[in-house]
């Protein structure tokens, strides 16, 4: 049995407001800016507080030859150790395409391809026109999230450094992304992974089991 999943998206913007061919011909939407400065703000927050501890570490020495001992939390270590781990987690993102607002960036898998999952364990022929391994594998717009990430922690390391060796009263969304972002609706919407309850499925989103003649395959684009 094959299945075929009607054209659900349509790419319908961009964050130049240009029609990208990428975008025009494959459906993919890069995050803006806002979307940047929401997830890198939010993955380094989240790094940060996984790695809290009261732990004293040695830094080098006194100018007496004694070594210096300072807290890992306020150390430049754990910073330096965020930063650059931070943008390889873009890629545990995925993008949501039944989604409109930046919720469509989130840590699990989107309503579509859970839907595709669960066609493939019950032993339905789903033709991507990709091998099932690749499946889950970073999107476009994800593993362009990743570069995205890393120029952005270019550009505003200073504020993020500032931010952290600060008393840290606001969080670091507020404190950077107010200030570095012109568009800021985004800051206010929730995350992706807040999202508990997907929209209902219309028409024009149900997976039709395919007619006879039918190729039997799903186009990318519409994923």
């Amino acid at each position: 049995m094959h299945v075929v999943l009607g054209i659900l998206f349509v790419a319908i913007s961009t964050t130049q407001g240009a029609v990208d061919i990428e975008e025009e011909k494959y459906g993919v939407i890069y995050a803006t800016d806002c979307e940047v400065c929401k997830l890198v703000t939010k993955e380094v927050g989240e790094r940060l507080q996984s790695t809290d501890s009261s732990d004293v570490i040695e830094t080098g020495y006194n100018i007496d030859g004694k070594k210096k001992k300072t807290k890992y939390n306020k150390s430049e270590l754990r910073l330096v150790e965020t930063l650059e781990e931070v943008c390889s987690g873009m890629l545990d993102y995925r993008i949501h395409k039944e989604r409109k607002d930046s919720t469509r960036f989130a840590k699990k898998m989107s309503q579509t391809f859970q839907t595709l999952h669960g066609l493939v364990n019950k032993g339905v022929k789903v033709d991507l026109g990709m091998p099932y391994e690749l499946w889950d594998e970073p999107s476009a717009e994800i593993s362009h999230l990743k570069i995205q990430c890393e120029r952005f922690i270019e550009d505003h390391e200073d504020r993020i450094t500032e931010w952290y060796f600060g008393d840290q009263r606001n969080g670091l969304k507020e404190a950077v992304c107010n200030k570095v972002i012109r568009e800021k609706k985004c800051l206010s919407e929730p995350n992706g992974e807040d999202i508990a309850v997907e929209p209902e499925a219309g028409p024009e989103k149900e997976v039709k089991k395919s007619k006879k003649g039918d190729s039997g395959k799903v186009d990318k684009s519409e994923l």
